[in-house]
C-alpha cells in the first residue's frame, strides 16, 4: 500500500508517518523545502519526501498523479488562526482552495486507474465559529468567524460535494489536540515550555491573553488514530473527532504548574490584552458519538495526563 501525506513534517503528520511505517505503507510526504525537511527525513529514512506547495495545485497533482497513492491524507494547511488574520488570501489559497485541489487531482488519480483513492480532509472545529449549540457535532451549522475557519470550511463543504461524486473523502473535525511535538507558536505548547522553565528558575513570569476561553483538548496520536479509521472504513464519511469535555485556559495553565511542581501560578501569569484573538470563539466542545460508534474510537489519554507529558517533555528539554 503506498499513501501520501501533506503537512508531514508537523505533529499529525510525524505521527501519522510513524503509524503508517510500522504498518510497512510506502510513504510519500509533501514538504516546502527538501533542505529544511533534511533533518526530519533522518529520523525517517523510510520515507520518500517530495517538494511541492499547495499554492500550486498542478504540481502537487503531478506528483498524486506520478505516485499512485492508495490513500492520501491532506493534513498541510496554515494551522495558526493570528496568523490567519494577517495573511487571509495565503491562508484561502492554502488551507481552502489547495485542499480542494488535492481532492481534484484524487479524483481524477481514481478515475484513470479505475479503482478507489481514499482521501482524508483534516477539518477544524473552527468552521464552527461561535457554535449554534454545544456540543457540537457533525450536522451543527458551519458559521466560521476567521479565515483559518472560513478556508477549513470551505474545504469541508467541497469534500462533501465531491464524495457525492464518487470519491471516498472522510473527514475529520479535529478539536483542539495537542503533544510534546506543538511547536512554542501554540499556546498549549508556550504554557507548558514556561512552566517547565520557571521551575527550573530559566523563566520568571508567563504572559497569555484570554484565559477564561475553553475548549476541548485531546492527544494527538489518537486523533491520528481516528484519521486512519475514518480513511478505511467502507463508507466515507464526517467524523467530529474530540474528548467531549472542555477546560479554560487558565485550566490548562494550572495543571501545567502543576505538574511542573510549582505553586500559586496566577502570581506567575500576565494577561496581555495583545494575545487576544479577533472572533475567537467562547468555548468549542465536541460530540464523538458518531466516531465511537461507527469507527469504534475513543481518546485514550484525559486532559491531565496530556498536560503532564507535555511538561514532563519540556522539562527534558531544558
Amino acid at each position: 500500500m503506498r499513501a501520501f501525506v501533506t503537512g508531514i513534517t508537523g505533529q499529525d503528520g510525524s505521527y501519522l508517518a510513524e503509524r503508517l511505517l510500522a504498518e510497512g505503507v510506502t510513504v510519500h510526504g509533501l514538504v516546502q523545502s527538501l533542505a529544511e525537511a533534511a533533518p526530519f527525513a533522518e529520523r525517517y529514512p523510510a520515507l520518500v519526501l517530495h517538494e511541492g506547495d499547495l499554492t500550486d495545485p498542478a504540481a502537487v497533482a503531478a506528483l498524486i498523479d506520478r505516485t499512485e497513492p492508495d490513500e492520501v491524507y491532506n493534513l498541510a494547511g496554515i494551522s495558526s488562526v493570528a496568523l490567519s488574520w494577517q495573511r487571509p488570501v495565503l491562508t484561502g489559497q492554502v488551507t481552502g482552495v489547495g485542499a480542494v485541489g488535492v481532492m481534484r487531482a484524487c479524483l481524477d488519480l481514481q478515475e484513470r486507474l479505475g479503482r478507489p483513492v481514499r482521501m482524508l480532509q483534516a477539518s477544524s472545529a473552527e468552521i464552527f465559529g461561535e457554535p449554534a449549540e454545544s456540543p457540537q457535532r457533525e450536522t451543527t451549522p458551519l458559521r466560521p468567524a476567521t479565515p483559518y475557519g472560513a478556508a477549513k470550511a470551505y474545504a469541508h463543504q467541497v469534500a462533501g460535494m465531491l464524495r457525492g461524486r464518487g470519491l471516498p473523502v472522510a473527514t475529520v473535525i479535529l478539536y483542539n489536540h495537542e503533544s510534546p511535538r506543538r511547536p512554542e507558536t501554540f499556546v498549549t505548547r508556550k504554557i507548558t515550555a514556561a512552566a517547565a522553565r520557571i521551575a527550573a528558575g530559566t523563566q520568571d513570569r508567563l504572559a497569555l491573553g484570554n484565559l477564561a476561553a475553553r475548549r476541548d483538548w485531546g492527544w494527538a496520536p489518537d486523533y491520528v488514530e481516528a484519521m486512519v479509521r475514518a480513511i478505511r472504513h467502507p463508507e466515507p464519511d464526517d467524523y467530529v473527532i474530540a474528548t467531549g469535555v472542555s477546560h479554560t485556559v487558565a485550566d490548562f495553565v494550572e495543571a501545567a504548574f502543576t505538574a511542573a511542581g510549582v505553586a500559586d501560578w496566577r502570581s506567575r501569569v500576565d494577561v496581555d490584552e495583545s494575545f487576544v484573538r479577533a472572533g475567537d470563539a467562547a468555548e468549542q466542545r465536541g460530540d464523538a458519538t458518531r466516531a465511537r460508534e461507527v469507527l469504534g474510537w475513543a481518546p485514550s489519554r484525559d486532559f491531565a495526563g496530556i498536560v503532564a507529558a507535555m511538561v514532563e517533555a519540556d522539562a527534558v528539554r531544558g
